[in-house]
């Protein structure tokens, strides 16, 4: 009996060589380029821009507590990229909904904090919460590779 892993299901069903890894990865390099497309977008708007020359975006100050909370919170799907090829399954697995639901959840609170979104951020926002939902999504379905116990 042959072995019919999520490689070469994924390629026998869609033509595509990418096992569930390499989807997930390539899943999170997606959404960390648009997250700092973004960003980079929003300092040609020059009311946006003026508010961060004074230190305050939209009531918020930008402290370097903020900023390092920032930067903590865009690291993971940073990280994302890396752990989700080298993870085993379940800890794969698990990472990638944790985080997928994390990065939804707070994108979608971020249209809600000061004086409302640009239409780029929301356009923006719509594709990167679509986009963490379909990871998690993604993650959640990943069948158990066939031969493992479920502890692991």
């Amino acid at each position: 009996m042959a072995v019919v892993n999520d490689a070469t299901r994924a390629s026998a069903e869609t033509g595509s060589k990418l096992d569930r890894k390499s989807t997930l990865s390539l899943a999170w390099v997606f959404l960390i380029v648009n997250y700092i497309y973004c960003d980079v977008i929003s300092l040609t708007d020059a009311k946006y821009l003026r508010e961060l020359m004074t230190g305050t975006v939209g009531g918020i100050e930008m402290t370097r507590g903020f900023l390092l909370g920032a930067s903590v919170l865009m690291e993971v799907p940073m990280a994302m990229i890396f752990l989700s090829r080298v993870l085993p399954y379940r800890a794969n697995r698990w990472s990638n909904v944790a985080a997928g639901a994390l990065m939804t959840i707070v994108q979608t609170l971020s249209l809600f904090v000061g004086e409302g979104p640009t239409p780029h951020y929301l356009f923006f926002s719509a594709i990167e919460i679509a986009g963490a939902a379909l990871v998690v999504w993604y993650a959640w379905t990943w069948p158990q590779p066939e031969g493992r116990r479920l502890s692991s």
